[in-house]
């Protein structure tokens, strides 16, 4: 999948990855795709929630048994 940027949040636990994620967020234009990566296993249910309640939209998760690598698309009215 495409990214525009990527954060990688490694190691941290909540909710440093989210802060991670709203900084990177900041950092692209709104449509662009952000990259998360991250090892929490939280955080999948955590970045779920962030999406839906700030209305970036999730694009795509890949998991690995000990990574979780999110694709988020900016929205456009941030």
């Amino acid at each position: 999948m495409q990214f525009d940027k990527t954060v990688d949040a490694s190691g941290l636990n909540c909710p440093l990855p989210i802060l991670r994620c709203k900084k990177g967020l900041n950092e692209i234009e709104a449509n662009q795709v952000l990259r998360v990566i991250a090892t929490d296993a939280s955080s999948v249910k955590d970045f779920n929630a962030f999406c839906m309640q700030t209305g970036h939209e999730l694009l795509h998760l890949d998991t690995t048994p000990t990574t979780f690598t999110f694709y988020i698309k900016k929205r456009t009215n941030n």
